[in-house]
């Protein structure tokens, strides 16, 4: 893989890692994402319980995710943990790392075709994306939901995004976009639960105008509301987010509550 910026990972950093040597007092890994540099985790990191066996744990050849100690340029030395990565962090890691290699692979058709090496097409294409939308593979899952429009702002020659365009149309499926998060309303008075069972109809009505996809609201416990939309595409699951937090806003705000919306 092609590291754009950081030749050295950070302190507290999550990396994926991949096993080489393994001791009784620890193991060696490597880290792809940083041209391979070699890593540490020593046997009182592997494991918050007692390692009978480091081979129980982790082996030669295995991947996974470390979370980063120490890094010592000088002595180009990294420790690293295994012990001190939550499942959370593993599984978010672990997919960025896979939507990376997709986009990848997608980035060495294009080189293929141009005849530039990958590191070129990534200079001149990948990382532009990157730039726009905060991570290649997004930028390629909107490019395969609305072609090339969709990279009208990549700062990029124009055939290539047309050809990193058609590819993704041809190769990316899109699933469903899922937007989740928490409404928070308060509306003070003796009316408050029947303006914002009022607010909250209004905006679900809007559900007829957009056939494909649906749109929940429901109570968590006041002052807090579950708010879900599932849509077939970026574009449709914005416009209808923005509209449900215009109409709730304005019959909210318009009888002296407030109104705030956290995404999940």
């Amino acid at each position: 893989m092609v590291k754009k910026r950081a030749e050295w990972p950070q302190t507290d950093d999550y990396a994926v890692a991949v096993a080489t040597k393994v001791a009784p007092y620890g193991a060696y890994v490597t880290l792809p994402e940083y041209g391979d540099k070699e890593g540490f985790i020593h046997i009182s990191e592997i494991s918050s319980t007692w390692v009978r066996n480091i081979r129980n744990h982790i082996h030669e050849n295995m991947r996974t995710v470390v979370k980063v100690l120490q890094v010592d340029t000088q002595k180009k030395h990294i420790d690293c943990s295994l012990r001190r990565v939550s499942a959370e962090a593993k599984r978010a890691k672990n997919n960025e790392w896979k939507r990376s290699q997709k986009a990848e692979k997608l980035l060495e058709v294009v080189a293929k075709e141009n005849k530039m090496t990958l590191e070129q097409i990534y200079d001149s294409l990948g990382w532009p994306i990157e730039d726009t939308f905060g991570e290649i593979y997004k930028g390629l899952e909107r490019a395969a939901d609305a072609g090339v429009e969709a990279l009208k702002d990549v700062n990029a020659p124009k055939d290539v995004l047309e050809q990193i365009a058609n590819l993704a149309k041809a190769r990316i499926e899109i699933p469903s976009v899922d937007i989740d998060g928490e409404l928070s309303i308060v509306v003070p008075g003796p009316a408050g639960i029947e303006v914002i069972r009022t607010a909250l109809t209004t905006a679900l009505n809007q559900r007829a105008d957009y056939e494909k996809s649906t749109m929940d609201i429901y109570a968590l416990g006041a002052p807090r509301y579950k708010l879900h939309i599932v849509s077939p595409n970026y574009k449709e699951a914005e416009e209808i987010l923005q509209n449900i937090m215009n109409s709730i806003t304005k019959g909210i705000e318009g009888s002296g509550g407030t109104v705030s919306f956290a995404r999940k």
